[in-house]
């Protein structure tokens, strides 16, 4: 039972034939943010007041007569000039409790009307080594993916990789030229990830005597390089043969496709160690080479509809009559595609496949004009019936405030972040949890280390910037994943030394008795998390459910430290608060579990 959307129902009849329009007026029911005031609060009067011209309080008094809520809360009450607050009944509370805790899904029911998604995230290049940047698309994605299955909606995740672009060239172009033959028949990945970064470091003309240097051990590249007068010139020919590169694999020359496709599950299964080390997994992974066949077609159906044209030789969709905005760049003068051509394919494929309700695009907000322009075209071209969104995101940033680099200036690496974190976490827990095994100390590193990196960007408000640091992402108390995972595993410390049979405890949950402040609080925070994922989901916004999770774990201290659990003054309320503590438990591991972290019962 969502508390708050019933509520909402309550008040939308109430206000029929009062408002004249009851549900907009209703949906100002919020939760309360002070709880002197009571659970929830409806501040619909004072403008319902305006519109009739009458006194809010009296408007307030008008809509509690016509309310009818005496089983779920106490007598509304008037305060100020309108404002209704509500209090839920304690028994109505004791009452749920114990129908939640027999509640696999604790309290939160599948939607009536569920919608089929197609969730376009992560989408990095296959070529080279994943790197800080894809991590905000790749945890955000995989969240919103989360939490719209766990709701009830179908699902289809596309990681819509780059497998068709430069970095092929560059990469076929260091094959020829600077491989390895031993090490790329012993480690695959690694040698082309060590190609990629010296084709990419010679293309960007380095040092005379950093290029002497690195040739002095490496006779490929001294051959290479011999042949030129100085690193310029090296460079003007590296990018120039990579492009060509690129373009003999574009046009079918055999030797490159030959090479392209060798490479190819080297590639993906080094993207697929990472992915599943993070808990990350995708229905499909059609990438730019999938679509390439279908964009010329796709440029052809625009200019015979009449909603591309050309322009100085390129094609173009423009998106004003008066042709002052940007135009929408469909194929280059010199016949090649861009990425809008790609995502209308895109588009067109997933419709006539997944037949989705909506797609979501997990991309930067760096990006939001090409996203208006693109959806803009695709509705032109009659995809009306698709709700498109750019689930846009800000900047990671250190604390410079800059964007997140190495100290050399580089691009940080995700493995190495990740590894990072995971050592970071080993030390926290070696401190602090020397009764565990060597193995399940590095499990718990693992969890730990992961769950900071995710839970730092997702506890963020995604349209934000956020500051990349270590001290507060790892750190034991405030708003981190540690802190949570930590008040998971402190229940099941509670439940280990109580010999608690928490399975009969769901199987047959006890009376459940509210009388402590601390004991309502938390019981009111318990029954909130469908009202809070419905509200995570509407924004496609995790750190809704972040916060929320924090804000119960704050509560549960609370609870902990004023109410005896184990020691309490009676079986009956010992059973009672063992509930509470199994509900906050089994919430806080349910909903760290949509925002990809795992929970640890010993910490």
């Amino acid at each position: 039972m969502n508390v708050l959307r019933s509520l909402k129902e309550s008040f939308a009849q109430a206000l029929d034939g009062l408002a004249a329009d009851a549900r907009a007026s209703a949906d100002l029911v919020k939760p309360a943010q002070d709880v002197r005031f009571g659970d929830y609060q409806a501040n619909c009067a004072m403008p319902l007041g305006k519109q009739l011209r009458r006194n809010p309080r009296d408007v307030a008094a008008d809509i509690v007569a016509r309310l009818d809520l005496a089983a779920v809360t106490e007598p509304p009450e008037i305060a100020g000039p309108g404002f209704i607050n509500l209090r839920l009944r304690g028994d109505w509370l004791a009452s749920r409790l114990r129908l939640l805790a027999a509640d696999e899904r604790l309290g939160v029911e599948p939607t009536t009307s569920p919608r089929t998604f197609v969730v376009d995230f992560s989408s990095p290049n296959v070529a080279k080594p994943m790197h800080v940047g894809h991590i905000r698309s790749t945890i955000i994605g995989d969240s919103i993916t989360r939490l719209l299955r766990f709701l009830g909606h179908r699902v289809v995740t596309d990681n819509h990789i780059g497998d068709w672009g430069t970095q092929f060239g560059m990469l076929i172009f260091g094959y020829k030229h600077l491989l390895d033959e031993q090490v790329f028949a012993a480690r695959p990945v690694e040698e082309l990830a060590r190609l990629y970064r010296v084709v990419n470091w010679l293309g960007e003309a380095p040092a005379a005597d950093e290029l002497s240097a690195r040739a002095a051990d490496d006779l490929k590249l001294a051959k290479l390089a011999g042949r030129f007068a100085d690193a310029t010139e090296l460079a003007k020919y590296v990018t120039e043969e990579s492009r060509l590169e690129t373009a003999r694999l574009h046009t079918g020359d055999a030797a490159n496709r030959a090479l392209w496709q060798s490479f190819m599950p080297h590639c993906l299964a080094d993207l697929d160690r990472v992915y599943d080390r993070l808990g990350i997994h995708f229905d499909h992974h059609f990438g730019e080479s999938f679509y390439d066949p279908m964009l010329p077609a796709v440029v052809e159906d625009l200019l015979t509809k009449g909603i591309a044209e050309e322009s100085d030789g390129a094609i173009c969709v423009f998106l004003d009559a008066a042709r002052e905005k940007p135009p929408c760049l469909i194929r280059k003068r010199d016949g090649a595609f861009l990425y809008a051509t790609s995502d209308l394919a895109t588009v067109k494929h997933r419709v006539e496949q997944f037949h989705p309700d909506a797609i979501l695009y997990v991309v930067g907000q760096p990006q939001a004009l090409h996203f208006q322009q693109f959806f803009e075209v695709a509705r032109r071209w009659g995809y009306t019936n698709v709700e498109f969104s750019h689930v846009a995101f800000g900047t990671i940033l250190g604390r410079d405030g800059k964007p997140f680099r190495t100290r050399a200036g580089g691009t940080v690496g995700l493995e190495p972040l990740l590894d990072e974190a995971v050592q970071r976490a080993r030390r926290i827990v070696d401190e602090n949890s020397s009764h565990l095994a060597e193995s399940e100390r590095q499990q718990v590193a693992e969890a730990v280390g992961l769950g900071a990196i995710k839970y730092a960007d997702l506890s963020v408000n995604r349209a934000s910037d956020y500051t990349f640091d270590w001290d507060r992402m790892m750190a034991t108390q405030g708003n981190t994943a540690t802190y949570l995972q930590y008040a998971y595993a402190r229940i099941q410390s509670i439940f280990r030394k109580g010999d608690v049979d928490v399975a009969a405890l769901r199987r047959d949950p006890p009376t459940v008795a509210i009388g402590e402040p601390a004991e309502r609080a938390l019981a009111v925070a318990i029954t909130r998390l469908p009202e809070t994922l419905e509200d995570a989901a509407a924004e496609y916004k995790p750190n809704v459910i972040a916060g929320y999770l924090y804000a119960l774990a704050e509560t549960f201290s609370s609870f902990y430290n004023t109410c005896l659990v184990l020691q309490a003054d009676s079986a009956t309320t010992r059973a009672s608060r063992l509930v509470l503590c199994d509900l906050t438990a089994r919430v806080l591991r349910q909903g760290l579990e949509l925002l990809g972290i795992r929970t640890i019962d010993q910490m």
